[in-house]
């Protein structure tokens, strides 16, 4: 065999000789047969390959995908085909099969996956696919794959179901992975073409090819492009919806049970519930998912068996999915899928999941904090801390100091960097480990932080520090986003529910804030942003909060050097009585052609989110006027006075209810009493009478005694 192998790499390397040197193509043509002969029979390794390539380059296989004229004798695809096995043997070296020549072949590679087969031609197509699997694991690859058509020319090959279909399948799982976003965006019509097949064939198999597509439909159910807007989708998903039913209702194996529950997760992912039906076998089949999934995970966690847990955290990640869902729906109100009883029924299974996901953390050892199925149990668990405030309280509070060390450290680590390929294909957001736990957790410590018990925890162990460096780490991400309107950002969010968080320990722990360094930093952080929030309008919910957080800050913080007169003050201040003035104007009302106080277009569509915070502000304001003599000034610089009396002179009084005429006498009784040229603006624009006419007898009484 020994003496058989030596003397095919002799005449492997006579051919390689004539390749190089021929001058007459016959000669060439002979030499390149028995070449493609060896590389076919699997008898060149790396360093013949490379001498092969040396030889011949790209340019000779070019020329044979060109020909169309076959040697005398000949099928018509025999250069063709030639060509394809050099340089499917070229792919086998990734440096090559990256190659600008390589990637340039691409359109040739899907007109041959879409031409029709016949027995002569199976070669080629196993040659195509093994270059195009090639392509596929290099960096520049998948893009090129998308933008030159590949995904379609896959998609019909897989739906004509002719030799090697199964691989346009596996390649097609491929590109979606790394490219779901702009495979749907590009050939949307031919993945629902897929789709559709998959889904019928779901339904229709009674044998264990009913499991094995479980496997393979959620690579095909996008993120990216919702279903539910396309009937054909809409359609595909009730197929899946149905052969689930028919799965999820029977008893089953770990094994059949696992791949269903990891499909259903991926739908709930795509869709929310919305792929399930509404009605009474919808509202059941939702019910049992959850508690299947509460099972699942009880079953799992409980028992600690580490190696058994290893095996099991892919299907309760997916678990972690149908319960968020869960909690969603037993809060729904309007619309909802469950009736009351299911939802109690639910909510007690479901606390006993979270117990287990609880006793679980609680055994985390430090060197696994960077499992990624630890960044999903802490996101679950998040979502249940946000909703259910009642329920595990003792066992949470035992918890915070192991979530605000694991948030703390991922976001000191800070996310690797996602590599240019993926930015540009968009891949899925979170797909980049560590992530940003703290966002999740978020929502719950506000709840938290309004007791005094998980206060004190949180306390101790740092948080109000960690939140400071997170909400100015947000704020640059903010700053750094574009300025066009755009629906409301997770770092958004994450901005306002921190401020919310630091609301409360101003209201709940004042000691806490004149102690601590970092709300002096905090009120450093709030000065510089506002100002810059303020003047777009799709951030006023935001800048309400920044506001009105910062006015609260200034209380407590008053005898600060940072607040006395300088710039950043000033313009903090600036700002803040610009939210605070604007956000009432004077309208005609309809029903009795007065003029009305009214909500100002501009705030109108925030109203019910900022409402709260614009009193809470205006309080905070009144609260602030006594401690900073320079204040009053910048209320006159502002012409608020002014614009105010014309206000209230103007409208109706019975168009101000009690607590808006509260609101505006605090503000004007401290500026009336803390500085002789305010009260000479209020009274030189009828301010007696007008605060007469809306009952405000403390202003009155201010402005008589003076």
């Amino acid at each position: 065999m020994a003496s058989d192998s030596g003397d095919g790499h002799a005449t492997l390397k006579r051919c390689l000789g004539v390749l190089r040197d021929a001058r007459n193509d016959s000669e060439q043509f002979a030499a390149l047969l028995l070449v493609t002969k060896a590389v076919r029979a699997g008898e060149v390794d790396a360093k013949t390959r490379r001498q092969i390539f040396e030889a011949i380059g790209f340019t000779f296989p070019t020329r044979l995908l060109s020909s169309r004229q076959p040697p005398p004798g000949c099928p018509p695809h025999t250069f063709r085909a030639l060509g394809l096995t050099l340089l499917a043997c070229f792919c086998t070296d990734p440096q090559l099969a990256g190659h600008s020549q390589v990637l340039c072949k691409i359109p040739t590679f899907n007109e041959v996956l879409l031409s029709s087969c016949d027995p002569d031609s199976t070669s080629m197509i196993d040659d195509v696919y093994q270059c195009l699997s090639a392509i596929l694991a290099t960096p520049r690859g998948p893009r090129e794959l998308v933008a030159k058509g590949t995904v379609s020319a896959l998609c019909q090959a897989y739906l004509s179901g002719g030799h090697g279909s199964d691989r346009a399948l596996t390649l097609l799982k491929g590109l979606l992975a790394i490219a779901e976003a702009k495979c749907w965006q590009r050939d949307s019509p031919q993945l629902l073409a897929v789709l559709s097949k998959l889904s019928s064939d779901f339904l229709k198999a009674e044998d264990m090819t009913k499991f094995e597509l479980c496997e393979v439909l959620p690579h095909f159910i996008p993120l990216s492009a919702p279903l539910t807007q396309d009937s054909q989708g809409s359609e595909c998903l009730h197929r899946v919806y149905r052969g689930l039913a028919d799965i999820l209702g029977s008893k089953l194996s770990q094994s059949q049970r696992d791949p269903a529950l990891k499909l259903t997760a991926s739908l709930v992912q795509a869709c929310g519930a919305e792929w399930i039906p509404a009605g009474r076998a919808g509202s059941k089949f939702l019910a049992l998912l959850v508690n299947l999934a509460c099972v699942e995970v009880r079953l799992s966690l409980e028992d600690l068996d580490p190696v058994e847990v290893e095996g099991k955290k892919e299907v309760v990640t997916a678990c972690y999915v149908l319960m968020e869902m869960g909690i969603q729906e037993c809060l729904r109100e309007e619309s909802p899928q469950l009736d009351e009883v299911q939802k109690v029924q639910l909510m007690r299974i479901m606390e006993e999941a979270f117990g287990a996901v609880i006793f679980y953390l609680r055994q985390v050892k430090q060197e696994e904090l960077q499992d990624p199925f630890i960044f999903a149990s802490v996101r679950v668990l998040g979502a249940w801390m946000a909703e259910e405030t009642s329920s595990l309280k003792q066992e949470i509070c035992e918890l915070l100091p192991f979530l605000v060390h694991y948030a703390r450290k991922l976001f000191k680590e800070g996310s690797p960097a996602v590599s240019l390929a993926q930015a540009e294909l968009g891949s899925p957001e979170g797909s980049a480990l560590p992530q940003d736990a703290l966002r999740f957790l978020l929502p719950g410590f506000c709840h938290l932080t309004a007791e005094d018990k998980p206060r004190d925890i949180l306390v101790s162990e740092g948080a109000p520090a960690l939140l400071c460096e997170y909400f100015l780490h947000q704020w640059e991400v903010l700053t750094s986003e574009p300025a066009a309107p755009t629906p409301l950002t997770s770092t958004e969010m994450s901005l306002q529910t921190t401020c919310g968080i630091f609301l409360n320990l101003v209201v709940t722990a004042p000691d806490l804030v004149r102690q601590d360094k970092t709300f002096s930093s905090l009120m450093d952080v709030l000065m510089k942003s506002l100002p810059l929030l303020l003047p777009q309008e799709h951030h006023l919910v935001l800048a309400a909060n920044v506001a009105t957080l910062g006015l609260m800050l200034a209380r407590i913080l008053a005898g600060s050097t940072a607040l006395q007169e300088t710039q950043p003050a000033k313009e903090f201040f600036s700002a803040t009585i610009a939210f605070l003035s604007q956000a009432h104007t004077a309208q005609t009302d309809p029903s009795s052609d007065s003029l009305a106080v009214a909500v100002s277009p501009a705030y109108r569509s925030a109203w019910d989110d900022i409402r709260e915070l614009w009193f809470l502000g205006m309080q905070a304001l009144a609260a602030c006027i006594p401690q900073l003599p320079w204040l009053p000034r910048a209320v006159l610089q502002a012409r608020w006075l002014e614009g105010l009396s014309e206000l209230l002179a103007r409208a109706a009084p019975a168009s101000l209810d009690f607590e808006l005429v509260a609101a505006f006498q605090g503000v004007l009784v401290e500026l009336a009493t803390a500085s002789k040229p305010c009260r000479d603006v209020i009274l030189s624009h009828h301010g007696t009478e007008w605060a007469n006419l809306y009952g405000m007898a403390a202003l009155e009484q201010c402005l008589a005694e003076q």
